[in-house]
Parts: structure tokens; sequence; C-alpha cells
């Protein structure tokens, strides 16, 4: 065989990531809030872009006759990241009518043109923290040095109000001796909320006996026992603080009327509500899915301005401005069919857990990302980034997608499986049911699961107790004879 340079021809197939169809599968993944800041990113960087604000000055509209590249350049995607997105028409909808979701009251503002069901009062500011609100008491209490170390104080206080410092290394760290960091210490202990500066729980529920005038010698006992109280060995608790079964229950029920974490009260910033991406109602014609367009604005291609700047523009400037336009179109097109898709695969999520949306979390059958994406004609993986951090409203609730995919137990009766989620609603409602004189044992729930049909190893029982936040059959004797 000859060695030397030589010429081949071959013939391939691949899969091309354009920069286009990497956008398109992000769009996919993206949430409506992460996707609303997306956008603004987008109108900021493209000047052909518009909101549907502007639409009333004629100067912009939706592209119709624009394909962008990444459906040409890869012919095997999905079709939910094509460019078939349909006419201007369709994308031209009345949000007026009946058949579309109204968000909020503010939704119908620009509709009807009147303000009413508006509740402004509802704008709260920002809650204060415990922090702003010991240091506003250190004020009020101490000066001068004293001032200095309670502010050093406060700022070593947990959110939970518990005080995480060294009292003697912070003397030294401060220069002051150890007794005035101590005095101090008791001064902030007396500071609102009650039990804040405690350095333990026992600390935390004294301080706060203290100020109920209930820290009484059996009192002191009872909070210096509290490994006891866990257990529930209460006749270890009468013996060593001298008391009967009524003086007891009334210690215990004082005891539970303390908070073991009193910081938590403040909050450290408002809390962030989840924000539906999807709308499911039952119609007379069936199911409904909507997707929330309340948190997007409606992008629009301004076609005007686009046709200002190209009059008289250079050539190199007619390029970039020809390079915009493609992109805010494809942007456009790429936006509605996100949506188009998300509602594909939703209504298929509907369809097959029919059951869930009609009776509840113990109707729910086992679904995976393959038999949605057979169904509609996907890729798993399309599905899958469709349904990450997407959330659907109904009339059972707020549930993210991923929560309709669950695997299947398998029944004795042989007719199937049950979703994981319908046997863990099973279990939660036989543990909250349960005689607080008759615990039932991880044993005796699969006993009962088994002749409801459902055949689950004892083992998969303590998998999902633990997974919902329940404890042994001891933990739970001990709980409910607290409370009781």
């Amino acid at each position: 065989m000859a060695l030397g340079p030589r010429l081949d021809l071959r013939q391939s197939q691949s899969l091309v990531m354009t920069p286009q169809l990497q956008q398109a599968i992000k769009l996919l993944a993206l949430s409506n809030l992460e996707l609303e800041s997306y956008l603004a990113e987008a109108l900021e960087g493209n000047p052909l872009l518009d909101t549907a604000s502007a639409e009333g000055e004629g100067g912009a509209d939706e592209p119709a006759d624009e394909a962008p590249a990444a459906a040409a350049e890869a012919p095997e995607t999905d079709a939910a990241l094509s460019s078939d997105a349909g006419t201007a028409d369709d994308l031209d909808v009345d949000f007026a009518e009946e058949r579309f979701h109204h968000d909020s009251a503010s939704d119908s503002v620009g509709l009807s043109g009147s303000s009413e069901g508006i509740d402004f009062d509802s704008f709260a500011g920002a809650d204060e923290t415990l922090y702003d609100h010991l240091l506003a008491q250190v004020g009020e209490r101490f000066s001068g040095l004293e001032a200095m170390v309670a502010e050093q104080i406060v700022a070593l206080i947990d959110e939970a109000g518990y005080l995480r410092a060294d009292l003697p290394e912070l003397a030294q760290r401060l220069g002051v001796p150890l007794a005035l960091v101590e005095a101090v210490l008791a001064g902030v202990q007396t500071f609102d909320p009650a039990g804040v500066g405690a350095r333990d729980l026992s600390e935390c529920i004294a301080i706060q006996a203290r100020e109920a005038d209930r820290y009484d010698p059996a009192m002191q006992c009872m909070v210096a026992h509290l490994d006891l109280v866990a257990k529930g060995a209460f006749p270890q608790l009468k013996r060593i603080c001298g008391v009967d079964d009524e003086d007891l229950a009334d210690m215990i029920r004082e005891l539970r009327g303390y908070d073991p974490k009193p910081g938590l009260r403040f909050g450290g910033g408002a809390a962030q509500a989840v924000v539906p991406d999807l709308y499911v109602r039952r119609t007379a014609e069936g199911w409904a899915v909507e997707v929330n367009s309340g948190t997007l604005p409606r992008l629009l291609v301004n076609r005007r301005y686009y046709d200002e700047l190209a009059q008289g523009a250079a050539a190199k400037n007619k390029a970039w401005l020809s390079e915009q336009l493609a992109g805010a179109n494809w942007l456009v097109r790429a936006l509605d069919q996100r949506q188009r898709t998300i509602v594909r695969v939703a209504s298929e999520i509907v369809k097959q857990q029919e059951g869930f949306f009609l009776h509840g979390v113990a109707h729910m059958r086992p679904l995976t990302l393959r038999q949605v994406a057979e169904e509609i004609g996907m890729h798993e993986s399309t599905v899958s980034r469709v349904t990450s951090n997407k959330y659907l409203s109904c009339a059972r609730g707020l549930f993210e997608l991923k929560y309709f995919f669950s695997s299947g137990i398998s029944a004795t009766a042989g007719d199937g499986a049950v979703s994981a989620e319908a046997v863990k609603s099973r279990i939660r409602a036989l543990i909250d049911a349960e005689d607080p004189k008759a615990i039932l044992s991880d044993e005796v729930i699969a006993q009962k699961l088994a002749a409801e049909g459902h055949d689950i190893a004892r083992r998969t029982v303590v998998k999902y107790r633990e997974a919902m936040g329940y404890g042994s059959s001891v933990q739970r004797r001990r709980q409910k004879a607290l409370a009781g």
C-alpha cells in the first residue's frame, strides 16, 4: 500500500446548534418571571423591538413573512422550535374576550376604563428586621460604652433570636471587662421580643417564663430538664419537679405557649409569591389551558422605525438594521411558538391526570416525561424543559408541572399501577387520623395499604413518611402525648 496524500469525499449528517436554536431551547426552560427579565434585556438591546403599548401610535406590527433560520438549519429538531407560528392574525387576539382568564383587577382597567377593585392599601412597605428592631431599643436603654457593647451583641444575634458568640472572647475583642458584657447582655435579654439574646433553648424559655412571672422553682426545674419533656418522661418529671399530674399538665401548657425562636416573627423581607405560568379551568367544552400573559409584555416589531432608519443609511448600517430586524422577527415568532408548546404539553398533562383535577391527589396516575412526549410527538428533553420551573394554577391550588410526574406503585389487584403521590396522600391520611393511644407502626401502615390494593414494602413506607416530615411511631406517640 503506497503512502502519500490523497483526497476523499465523505457524506455525513449532523445537527448544528445555531445560536438561534440555542436561544429557542433556552426560552422553553425559562419561567414567566425569568422570561420577563430576558425580554427586558432584548428590548434594551434591539431598537426595532417594541411593546404593545406603542401599538396605538401605529408604529409597530407583528411579523408574518420572515422565517427564522433555526428551523432551516436544524430540521430534525421538534416542531415546537420551528418557525411555523401562524399568521399575524393568530397573534393579534382580543384580550378582553371572556375566554381569557383575567389575572387580577388591573387586567380590566385598560378594558373598562375604571380602576375599581384595585386596593392600593395592599402595597405595604418593607418589614422591619430583627436587627433594626433591637437596635432601636439599644438607643432607648443604653448610652456611651454600654451602647457600643449592646450594638455589638445585637449584631451577633441570629435571625431566630439567639446570641451566637462567646462572651469572654467578645469582651477581649472589645477591650472591656467580662462583667460589663454580661451586664449588658442581661439588659438586651429584656428587649422585645421576649426570649431574644438567649444562648440556648433553656435560657430562651427561662427568659419568657420570667417575663410572664411564671419562673417558680417547679418551672425552673422543668426548663432544666427539657430533654425529659421531649422524651415524654412524665413520671420522672413529676418526681424531679415535685408536682402532681394537674400541676405538670398546667406547666406543659405554659411551656407550649412560649416561642422557641422569637426572632422569626420579624421578617428579613417580603415573601415572594409564586406566580403561575398557566391557568387550568373546567368549561362546558372540557379543560381550558391558558398561558398567564399578565407577567409578560407583548412584543411587536416597529417596522416604521426600521423604514425611517433604512432611508439614506450606509450599506454597513443597512446590514446591521437587517440583522436587528431578523432578530426581532425571530424572537416574536419564537415567543409565540413557546406559548403554543407550553400549552400543548400542559394540555396533555391535564388529559393524563384528569382524575387528579376532578377528584384529587388520590386519583393521580403514574406518569413519565416519555409518555407525554410520545403522545404529542415531541422529544423527551423538550417536555423536560417545558415543565422545568413552571407552575400551574387550578381549582385545587398551585402546583409545579413536575409534580404531575411520579413513579408507579404496583397494585395487587393487577389493574395497573397507582401514582406514588397518591400513596403518599393515603399514608398522610392514615397518620393524621391515628389514635394517640394506638399509633400505627410502619409495618401496620404497609399492611393497611396492601389491604387497599397497594403493593408496597415497609421500607417504602418509611421513605415516604420521612419525605413528608413525619417522625417514627415512637416520636409521634411522644408528640401526641404532649399535645394531649
